[in-house]
């Protein structure tokens, strides 16, 4: 039978309680709120902690998603769930409802969080490719009071995050804005699984021509990938299937991925340049207003 070890349970009442608790209780203790990807690493003895901090009843705090003048606000206890069904994420940011309906299954979406999801860094994981897609900022609270780091500094490499031990991320912010979409895709072997390799992208428009465009990768690698390449080379010209395929290709030889159970190096190269092509076909599409790619 897969059993955790010992460890004794806290409860938290506030982040300023959590954050106190950590730096009370040393590199030993870790906070909990879905649990789904930290207890099955403590049941198979891959991760032992001396304390597990519950910070569930902080979901009124930390559990926002929040519209403001040029960014959107998302607290890291807000759940899959939530960020599936909220309209203000479905008209600015359709790529997260994309990849939350490719994310686990209900029963993992109604407790796990956009926190939980980010500070497991798993290279596969697919909220931190969407948030490395969207230029996403971070905004982690300790003892000292609040600093905020970019995606692309948050995740240290696999498993390791910026959040140090008496830390704790409290709020997503994305920036917004006009004439722009976003999409994602995910190539999975069974529905729910980790990706084998996923794609989102951003894409801004003015006049009919690129302003600006992101791609972020996951599972190509030991961190989900930004890839600025391919953002220089949209920038100022006009959307075609030709331009996509070019991005395709940056993506393709621009990744790094391993060969393992889920497939092999070439076959995960293949799949970087053509969800890469599509997502950008279909960010573009959702500018322009096609039902289709919604």
């Amino acid at each position: 039978m897969q059993v955790p070890g010992q460890f004794e349970y806290e409860r938290a009442t506030s982040v300023e309680h959590a954050i106190g608790l950590l730096d009370r209780l040393g590199e030993g203790a870790r906070l909990v709120a879905g649990g789904h990807s930290l207890l099955p690493m403590m049941k198979l003895r891959l991760a032992n902690f001396d304390y597990l901090i519950d910070i569930n009843d902080l979901h009124a705090e930390l559990g926002h998603i929040t519209v403001e003048p040029g960014q959107i606000r998302i607290g890291a206890l807000t759940r899959h769930r939530e960020l599936l069904e909220s309209s203000a994420l479905a008209e600015t940011f359709p790529i997260f409802a994309d990849a939350e309906r490719v994310i686990a299954d209900p029963i993992v979406r109604n407790r796990g969080t956009l926190g939980g999801s980010l500070c497991q860094a798993d290279p596969s994981e697919d909220l931190s490719a969407v948030c490395t897609t969207l230029d996403a900022s971070c905004v982690i609270r300790g003892q000292d009071g609040e600093r905020v780091v970019s995606m692309e500094d948050f995740h240290r490499g696999p498993y390791e995050t910026a959040v140090g031990d008496s830390e704790m991320l409290v709020e997503v912010r994305l920036p917004v804005r006009p004439g722009g979409s976003s999409a994602y895709e995910k190539v999975e072997r069974r529905a729910g699984d980790w990706a084998v390799v996923s794609a989102g992208a951003a894409v801004w428009l003015e006049n009919g021509v690129i302003a600006d465009a992101r791609v972020g990768l996951a599972a190509v690698g030991p961190n989900t990938a930004g890839l600025p390449e391919i953002s220089a080379a949209l920038r100022g010209r006009q959307p075609s299937e030709a331009l996509f395929e070019e991005a395709g290709e940056i993506a393709a030889r621009s990744c790094s991925p391993a060969t393992d159970t889920r497939g092999s190096e070439s076959y995960k190269r293949h799949l970087a340049k053509e969800l890469t092509r599509r997502t950008l076909r279909r960010a573009v599409s959702r500018i322009s207003g096609d039902t289709e790619g919604r």
